[in-house]
């Protein structure tokens, strides 16, 4: 097997790729995770003003929540907010993971907790998870239902 080349055009190419990428807003990690464009601060605003819109009685998930945000594609970024959160009066509870199942640890308080509030706005949760249909992915398959 050939080793991979770490010099060169097509190293040069990728890097160049890479760094577009990030430029126009790309997924990055670490202390670049947010776009230069909005600032840390703003963009938790954003998104926790998008949980504190969830209905009493319904649930969305991490992704859901970061594409009602504004924010496609960074879910990992709701869940780490969630994670963080002191305010017990936000409405935590009715985030859940894409396939409606709570994401913290089963039997744990947390969960428990959950499971509970939930329970007490009127959601249906089985074994930790919530049944629900799933979004229409656009206004066609909305309208005239899967092909």
């Amino acid at each position: 097997m050939a080793a991979r080349r770490t010099d060169g055009p097509v190293a040069e190419r990728r890097h160049r790729a890479g760094a577009a990428g990030r430029a126009a807003g790309g997924q990055r990690r670490g202390p670049q995770a947010v776009s230069r464009a909005d600032d840390a601060g703003t963009v938790h605003a954003r998104i926790l003003a998008a949980i504190r819109a969830i209905p009493r009685g319904q649930v969305m998930g991490y992704g859901e929540v970061a594409a009602s945000a504004g924010l496609p594609g960074r879910a990992r970024l709701v869940a780490r907010l969630l994670a963080d959160n002191d305010d017990r009066t936000l409405p935590w509870h009715r985030v859940l993971r894409s396939d409606g199942r709570i994401a913290l640890p089963e039997g744990s308080a947390g969960w428990r907790e959950q499971a509970q509030r939930l329970r007490a706005e009127g959601v249906q949760v089985e074994n930790g998870r919530v049944r629900r249909a799933r979004p229409a992915r656009d206004l066609d398959a909305q309208i005239w239902g899967p092909a």
